[in-house]
């Protein structure tokens, strides 16, 4: 196993830490990813950064706002693809209810950051796994990670699930320092 660090972002969860925690300033990825490396530290090296996410849902017939929406996402996503060692992978988003009150929900996207960091931890491509998430859906995967070597760092808003939490080998918190070290500002 090298001495490298998988970087692994689910992207609605960062949204939310940017908006609701620090009124959302725009993000340079490849400053995130080399910021992460350095707080990871131990000469470890960048392998890549996974970004995970899904497109804003739209109708059969789509209105205006989610053509718009479908748009700034897009125009994003371009702009991700920029840096060198970044991948994107999509899942889907699920409307549910009805008219008035419907939720929406990300499919695939938890699926898709763990069967990554399994499939590279077990490849021993990659020593240690940085995640930026908040919530348990993560445990089994990083569990495996693990249990197979690898050291498992989280990095989170004010309140990450304790599970995940406490299954991480170091936990970091994104406070207004990170921001600032990853800000396109």
């Amino acid at each position: 196993m090298g001495d490298s660090v998988a970087i692994f972002i689910d992207g609605g969860y960062l949204e939310k830490v940017l908006k609701e925690d620090f009124g959302q300033p725009k993000v340079d990825f490849k400053k995130l990813s080399l910021e992460i490396v350095r707080q990871v530290g131990g000469g470890r090296t960048l392998y890549r950064t996974y970004y995970y996410n899904c497109p804003p849902f739209q109708s059969s017939v789509p209105t205006d706002e989610e053509r718009r929406r479908l748009a700034s996402q897009e125009s994003f996503i371009h702009a991700l693809k920029q840096p060198s060692r970044l991948e994107i992978r999509m899942g889907r988003l699920v409307r549910r209810g009805q008219p008035g009150a419907y939720t929406y929900e990300q499919k695939q996207v938890d699926m898709l950051l763990g069967i990554d960091v399994v499939r590279l931890v077990a490849s021993r491509a990659i020593s240690d796994v940085a995640i930026i998430a908040g919530d348990s859906d993560f445990v089994p995967a990083l569990q495996v990670a693990k249990n197979d070597g690898a050291i498992v760092h989280l990095f989170h808003g004010k309140n990450p699930h304790l599970e995940l939490r406490d299954l991480s080998d170091e936990h970091h918190l994104i406070d207004q320092d990170f921001i600032k070290a990853i800000s396109m500002y």
